[in-house]
């Protein structure tokens, strides 16, 4: 399963707790559009909404999917939306506890697709420290160094 988008950024400044599978509501250009790579995560968070139902619902919020033909696409189309995730019951009220502590949030760290469909893989994450930042930066160009000695 080769991802089709990954936000990289995530992983340096946050510390990721715990992660799930999510589906995500697209219409059919943006689903086309995804699977050409154009799909930026750059900037994108997830938030919890209570929509008078007795579960909130989840969006994520800045995703930049642009239109897959420009000259075709629909004049109100916004390809900043924001776009629902399709997760359990169980899964949404396991993040609306762990997501109401402080310091956390909820992240998508990649895009890929699986069996046809489009996911996205979410996390409960922790913002990192300098030292841990420091601490992260270290370990890869240990590792760099390691295969360049061996390759």
């Amino acid at each position: 399963m080769k991802p089709l988008s990954e936000n990289l950024k995530a992983l340096y400044e946050y510390k990721i707790l715990e992660k799930f599978e999510a589906g995500i509501s697209l219409n059919g250009q943006e689903v086309k559009s995804i699977k050409n790579g154009r799909i930026d995560l750059k900037g994108t968070y997830v938030t919890l909404r209570q929509t008078g139902k007795d579960t909130p619902e989840v969006f994520m919020i800045g995703a930049n999917i642009p239109p897959y033909q420009p000259k075709n696409a629909p004049s109100n189309y916004d390809p900043f939306r924001e776009r629902k995730l399709l997760l359990t019951k169980q899964e949404i009220k396991g993040l609306v506890g762990k997501a109401g502590q402080k310091g956390l949030t909820i992240v998508p760290l990649k895009v890929y697709t699986k069996k046809g469909k489009i996911k996205v893989e979410i996390a409960l994450v922790k913002g990192k420290s300098k030292a841990d930042k420091r601490e992260t930066i270290k370990k890869r160009e240990i590792e760099r160094d390691i295969r360049n000695a061996i390759g």
